[in-house]
């Protein structure tokens, strides 16, 4: 393979019903594969959806009990991937012979199956579990619904000429994150967002530049038709907020930060584009972040990759 075909895919959710919003992700998927794509990559917390209600429901407010009926329709709804949840979409991606990256909200099984963790699967073309990273650090309100992270997600993938990294939202902020995937020859950066034109539109060139890397920034939409009637609450969020909860942004950069695809705001809607690893090479000419611009006799990163567990069983 002497190029990729990159799928990028804005989506808003069937809010918090998982499987609702798993089908809208498996047409998606079928119609990726029509196209020819090789890799297709879904938004932060596209399944179930985002928590937009923190901080429009009074969400710090302790011992609450509309906030103890979110978070327990959140947790129900929320992926557990040794339930098989996902199963349907690893089947997919073996048929296909495609890489599909889903940012989703897990439920996880090894720290109690009740705390939720903000995840990005990657899944192989193998249709098998390639990874999955859970958020390091929880934005602002978001860490009244989500669990930090650690740092067993923090991996590369091939993905034909490419090797791929993915990091959540903020997390992409974060320099010690992205220098772990520079060391890792990392030259195709995903970056997941939950829906919003003023995360993607300057940060995306910005990364391609640092790390002379192609990267997709992929966001999610939530309109207020987006939001179930009987959802708890509704009236109340849509008072707060009555336009957009989340409007896009999705986009796609060159390794010298231009423009492949431009932020795609206010609709769904799935993008293919073609990528040449020649042109990573030619940026690399001037710049390569761990390679030949670096000075690993000055500066040197150390990442703990274990999976975090409150205990370790011998017998």
């Amino acid at each position: 393979m002497t190029h990729l075909t990159l799928g990028l895919a804005q989506l808003a959710p069937v809010w918090l019903d998982r499987a609702a919003t798993l089908d809208k992700v498996l047409a998606t998927t079928e119609d990726a594969a029509c196209q020819g794509a090789d890799l297709l990559v879904f938004s932060e917390a596209l399944v179930p959806g985002y928590p937009f209600w923190l901080e429009l429901t009074d969400g710090a407010r302790f011992n609450d009990d509309v906030q103890k009926e979110l978070f327990a329709l959140y947790s129900r709804e929320a992926v557990d991937t040794d339930a098989g949840h996902l199963d349907g979409l690893c089947q997919l991606a073996r048929e296909h012979g495609m890489m599909i990256v889903l940012g989703c909200i897990e439920r996880a099984a090894d720290r109690s199956g009740h705390s939720l963790y903000c995840a990005a699967v990657t899944i192989d073309a193998r249709g098998e579990l390639a990874s999955i990273h859970r958020k390091l650090v929880p934005t602002f309100e978001e860490r009244l619904a989500w669990a930090p992270g650690d740092g067993h997600g923090l991996r590369v993938h091939p993905c034909g000429p490419f090797t791929v990294g993915t990091l959540n939202c903020w997390e992409n902020w974060m320099p010690l994150a992205r220098a772990a995937f520079h060391a890792q020859g990392e030259d195709l950066h995903l970056a997941l967002w939950p829906g919003q034109l003023r995360n993607t539109e300057d940060i995306t060139p910005f990364l391609a530049k640092e790390g002379r890397s192609y990267v997709a920034s992929s966001s999610g939409v939530l309109r207020p038709e987006d939001i179930p009637e009987d959802f708890p609450q509704r009236e109340r969020i849509l008072e707060q907020r009555p336009g957009f909860l989340g409007n896009g942004g999705s986009c796609l950069c060159a390794p010298d930060g231009s423009f492949v695809l431009e932020p795609l705001v206010g609709e769904e809607g799935l993008r293919v584009a073609e990528l040449d690893p020649e042109l990573v090479r030619r940026e690399r000419q001037n710049f390569d972040p761990a390679g030949h611009y670096s000075r690993p006799d000055v500066l040197e990163l150390r990442v703990n990759r274990k999976r975090q567990a409150i205990a370790r069983f011998e017998d």
